[in-house]
């Protein structure tokens, strides 16, 4: 080829790139490329002035519920933004990562009004992790009663998880990190590192997979999981997914086995924080369920839900993280459970995402990871 076929060429690939980017296609790590349908949309400020906001609940009167990490649960009119704080919540430690976390209503929250709340609480040998489910009656909290406990307390502000999801079944899933101590996510007598189902009232489910083993506590649904802060039931297999921090790279996106293995520490995408060395001693294992998809580096993904709204027709059945040190909301584009596609959205706000709901009316919900920080509304740009 001559020399000016040559930058013909190039030029044309160049430009051909071009189109591509400006068109919504996206790079995956293997270099191939994924359509992404372009989506015009603003942002809107429904809310602002919350401290370390955390999790988001969406009532049936069109309100809802924001926790904020120092221990606030706080009811949002979104039309005025109108804020009403919520007296008599369980005890709660702010303790680094720990507080108030996330908050979920009961399935029939129109009949008997209950919430849970996931949550940092005192404990003789320091801080643990707790749920209390309650009654909102009105801007009070009513008939409390702790339904979990995480039996060893420690001084550690690390890795509390955590994300609640009901499944059809009317059960409670959650998870709870290591708490920074990575030997207990492989010990089952330990509920920490694990992922967890009771029912409704704290109750053990009889198939729960270790009830019957000699030492393993009846709650662990699955285990060998480091940190989880973001977990949705998929709208069609009706599985749940759940995401989790890795160290320096090595954040996960699994689907949740039953008795499953997630392998963490000893099998990990992630690397040590102080020494140039991978942590574990592989990235997969037969033993090990393998995550659908990684982020490396990490992006450090928090909240998750998959969209099913009319509002965006081109997202319906992409799957939206929060990333908070990564600062954008992530869509996947996903075939049956392989990742075929990232689009990194709101880099332009140079936030810390917290949490990311789909609303009833259809519109995406972020919450910003700051003092000061905001609810803001993803809503349609019409052409």
């Amino acid at each position: 080829m001559k020399p000016g076929q040559v930058l013909l060429t190039v030029i044309a690939l160049m430009a051909v790139l071009l189109i591509a980017s400006l068109s919504g296609i996206v790079l995956m790590k293997n270099g191939h490329a994924a359509p992404v349908a372009p989506v015009t949309y603003k942002i809107e400020h429904v809310a602002s002035g919350f401290d370390f906001p955390w999790a988001l609940a969406f009532l049936p009167d069109g309100g809802f519920l924001v926790t904020e990490r120092e221990g606030n649960l706080i009811r949002v009119n979104p039309e005025t933004g109108e804020k009403t704080y919520i007296s008599d919540l369980p005890p709660i430690v702010e303790h680094r990562q720990g507080g108030l976390l996330d908050v979920i209503l009961h399935p029939q929250f129109e009949r008997n009004r209950r919430i849970y709340l996931s949550h940092a609480a005192p404990d003789d040998g320091g801080v643990t992790f707790a749920v209390t489910m309650a009654v909102l009656e009105g801007e009070r909290l009513t008939e409390l009663r702790e339904i979990f406990r995480l039996p060893q307390a420690s001084r550690s502000g690390q890795h509390f998880g955590s994300r609640f999801v009901f499944d059809d079944d009317g059960y409670l899933y959650f998870g709870i990190g290591d708490r920074g101590d990575r030997p207990r996510a492989q010990d089952k007598s330990d509920p920490a590192g694990s992922i967890l189902r009771l029912t409704d009232t704290g109750g053990i489910p009889e198939d729960n997979p270790y009830l019957m083993e000699d030492g393993a506590h009846p709650a662990i649904y699955a285990t060998g999981s480091r940190n989880a802060q973001g977990m949705a039931i998929h709208p069609e297999t009706r599985i749940i997914w759940f995401h989790e921090h890795g160290p320096r790279g090595g954040d996960e996106v699994n689907i949740l086995a039953k008795g499953a293995n997630y392998g963490w520490p000893e099998i990990s995408h992630g690397r040590e924080y102080h020494l140039p060395k991978a942590v574990g001693s592989a990235t997969s294992a037969d033993w090990a369920e393998d995550p659908i998809y990684v982020w490396t580096p990490s992006i450090a993904p928090s909240g998750m839900a998959f969209y099913t709204g009319d509002q965006f027709p081109q997202w319906q059945g992409s799957l939206f993280v929060g990333a908070l040190a990564g600062q954008h909301l992530a869509r996947l584009t996903l075939d049956g459970e392989k990742v075929v596609a990232e689009e990194r959205l709101l880099t332009e706000l140079e936030q810390r995402i917290r949490d990311v709901r789909q609303g009833p009316d259809g519109y995406l919900y972020i919450l910003l990871d700051t003092y000061e920080g905001d609810i803001l509304r993803l809503v349609p740009v019409e052409e």
